[in-house]
């Protein structure tokens, strides 16, 4: 594994833990150079981590290297990195606000705010709120998904995707940002969705800008920046 690319996704991790995405419920995955093969958080990780807490596994579902167990549902990375080869990264977490609007008969999620437009392709929803322990499961939720940035688990959760280790973490973040936008508005009245057309807009230049990648994980940074200093007091 390119130790870049590692190293990215200890931070990775790191942000995600405390920010409470991952906090006993969920795991990040990232392709290795070999074509063949991807790295996965371990199964009950905690928020100290190291290069050999990263599962390697191949895409036929067998652990190469890394010490203990993988997460019971890497099928989910699995099948959504072999269905789309232009994903790097998947994060898988359970969201409080997103999975909301999987648990009411109220309106669908969609963009609510200026940052929820990079999820103007639509967010669709897998239907089955099981784990997702096998591949043919994996491979339905990766249906699911088709061409989304993400897709909420019906009870569960949600997978988001991202061209890079950066680009996935800032994904997860600003969706459950604007599922809590929305939730707030719905408490207030009838929630104002941003515009179909307006909201792809929106979202083409923010993502053709690369800005909120960059500011989230400029929020990554700051953070390993700090853990590292008080790891040294």
């Amino acid at each position: 594994m390119n130790d870049t690319v590692l190293d990215k996704t200890i931070k990775a991790w790191q942000f995600l833990y405390t920010q409470g995405f991952i906090e006993g419920f969920g795991h990040i995955s990232v392709r290795a150079e070999d074509p063949t093969q991807f790295l996965i958080s371990r199964h009950s990780l905690g928020l100290k981590v190291s290069a050999e807490d990263f599962v390697v596994m191949d895409f036929q579902g067998k652990k190469l290297q890394g010490s203990g167990d993988a997460p019971g549902e890497f099928p989910i990375h699995l099948e959504v990195l072999a269905a789309r080869p232009d994903v790097q990264c998947v994060i898988h977490y359970h969201g409080m606000y997103s999975t909301a609007f999987t648990t009411t008969h109220g309106p669908s999620l969609k963009p609510i705010h200026l940052m929820g437009t990079l999820f103007h392709g639509g967010i669709p929803t897998y239907p089955d709120p099981k784990l997702v322990s096998d591949r043919t499961r994996g491979a339905a939720l990766a249906k699911s998904l088709g061409q989304a940035r993400a897709v909420l688990m019906c009870a569960h959760g949600a997978t988001i995707t991202g061209s890079s280790v950066e680009e996935a973490v800032a994904g997860a973040f600003l969706f459950e940002e604007n599922a809590h936008r929305a939730c707030i508005s719905a408490t207030l009245g009838e929630p104002v969705w941003i515009e179909d057309e307006l909201a792809t807009e929106a979202g083409q230049e923010l993502i053709a800008s690369r800005g909120p990648f960059r500011r989230v994980w400029s929020m990554v940074e700051e953070l390993d920046a700090q853990l590292k200093s008080q790891a040294k007091t």
